[in-house]
């Protein structure tokens, strides 16, 4: 018995070492996955602040203006005055307060305008229900918060409406039907209303001034230097786009597989396909904000939305560009070595008028030197419309002369579109007043006329034969003249 009852103790004693060694383990590796976790959160947290240090200011300035609203509550003669509606200034910060001057300006005003009519409306339509007694007075009431909350939700479906007062119908309609609905039960319902007012006034304009004087974030800035980046990052795609695609094949005319690894660092315009978004919010704070920096009162916000836009289709051709580059293809050497020079002189001089037209932005001068770059990316593709018509390959697959005759299509293309990015550009120095917008304005006019009536690349054809049964094809390449007046090419390509 003894034996066998200590033999039942070890074996109890074993269970009990093995369940408390397996608890251990359990809470060790509990510990450690939760210090990953707060590590990769602290990480997380580092990578969001060095993205953008204004975000931490931002949560400051928040944390600061919420902290002196609430002083208001603790205040007996200010919360005397106002009661329990200074919670209402609590709440206008807490929804009010965005990231830039512009919306927050926005979101004030909405808030405000709409806050003082709907309770005008609702101390209103009270006093006109109780002229119908008290069996009449909910009915009233009721039917004016319907007619009303219907009319307002209807109005947002308006675009214009949508897109600035939004916030502002939403207020209106919660203002008008909490005041209508609790002058119900309230007998100072005019007092109710000035109180709410008065607290929403107070916590909107404690964000307006924070917001403005302390570490201002500007819409406008950010909308203009998105485009400045836009159209650099085009340029830069450009610049590099003609050593690329020429420079990396062997020499039987085959892409080389490790040399694909080089495109990797042209891939900054594909943010431009998906900037639409951002662009228009921008363009609507800025509309709110008042005068800052180089940004006058009314500055010609929409203009940028326009130049997005070009800027967008340009992204859109140049990535027609990039799949060129990213596809094996064999291609006669004796075609590429004939469209090689003039496309690669098109594309480094459209990335320099590019480039030059991002510095004029960003300095905020009218682009002189754009329409040289302009000029001499047309008479580099003047050379290649020469050059190709001179041209016979005897011996070739027809099918191997798209690659290169789609490349010289689209590049063209985008001399047309880049045409219409700097006619833009023009506009919004004229209307934002750069310097030397006026001066040079009337000089550029002329010569811009001339561009536009220059003679252009209009057909370009080259004849291919073949010993055995003589077969001739004819590729036109583009017409240039189209592409300066529209931007948008009709049948480039025709085999």
């Amino acid at each position: 018995m003894d034996i066998e009852s200590g033999n039942i103790d070890l074996k109890s004693n074993n269970g009990a070492v093995s369940k408390h060694g397996f608890l251990l383990c359990w809470f060790k590796a509990l510990f450690m996955k939760l210090k990953k976790n707060v590590a990769e959160f602290a990480n997380k947290v580092k990578e969001i602040g060095k993205d953008d240090p204004r975000r931490i200011t931002h949560s400051i300035k928040v944390g600061i203006t919420l902290a002196l609203v609430s002083l208001l509550y603790y205040f007996s003669p200010v919360y005397g005055g106002f009661g329990s509606a200074t919670m209402w200034a609590i709440l206008t910060v807490v929804v009010v307060f965005e990231f830039s001057v512009g919306a927050t300006l926005g979101k004030g005003l909405n808030r405000a305008i709409a806050t003082f009519l709907a309770g005008a409306l609702g101390v209103g339509a009270h006093h006109l229900a109780t002229l119908a007694g008290k069996e009449g007075e909910p009915i009233l009431l009721g039917l004016f918060v319907f007619l009303l909350a219907a009319v307002a939700s209807f109005s947002r479906f308006f675009p214009g409406i949508k897109a600035r007062y939004d916030y502002g119908v939403l207020i209106f309609i919660l203002t008008f039907s909490l005041v209508s609905v609790s002058g119900y039960r309230e007998d100072k319902i005019i007092r109710l209303a000035l109180h709410r007012f008065s607290t929403i006034i107070i916590g909107g304009l404690s964000c307006v001034v924070i917001s403005i004087f302390v570490f201002p974030v500007w819409a406008g800035e950010d909308l203009h230097k998105l485009i400045i980046v836009n159209i650099d990052k085009l340029g830069d795609f450009l610049q590099a786009f003609g050593g690329e695609y020429f420079e990396n094949f062997e020499k039987d005319g085959v892409m080389a597989k490790d040399d694909k690894k080089t495109f990797l660092h042209l891939n900054g315009y594909k943010t431009i396909l998906n900037s639409k978004t951002a662009e228009e919010s921008f363009a609507n704070f800025a509309s709110w904000e008042p005068p800052h920096g180089g940004f006058g009162f009314r500055h010609p916000w929409k203009q940028y939305l326009k130049i997005g836009m070009l800027t967008r289709q340009c992204a859109y051709r140049i990535e027609s560009l990039s799949n060129c580059i990213n596809k094996s293809q064999v291609q006669p050497l004796e075609f590429k070595k004939i469209v090689q020079k003039g496309c690669m002189e098109m594309s480094i001089e459209s990335g320099k008028a590019l480039k030059e037209l991002s510095i004029a932005v960003k300095t905020m001068r009218h682009p002189d030197s754009v329409l040289t770059h302009l000029k001499n990316s047309i008479s580099a593709a003047d050379n290649l419309k020469s050059s190709l018509r001179t041209a016979k390959m005897e011996n070739t697959n027809i099918f191997e002369l798209i690659p290169a005759a789609k490349v010289t299509t689209l590049l063209i293309e985008i001399i047309g579109c880049i045409s219409n990015i700097v006619d833009s550009v023009n506009e919004l120095s004229r209307l934002a007043k750069f310097k030397g917008a006026e001066t040079t304005a009337t000089s550029l006019d002329k010569p811009k006329q001339q561009l536009q009536h220059e003679e252009t690349l209009t057909s370009v054809t080259v004849e291919t034969s073949s010993h055995d049964n003589a077969t001739h094809a004819i590729i036109t390449v583009c017409a240039l003249s189209t592409a300066l007046e529209s931007g948008i090419l009709e049948d480039p390509l025709i085999l």
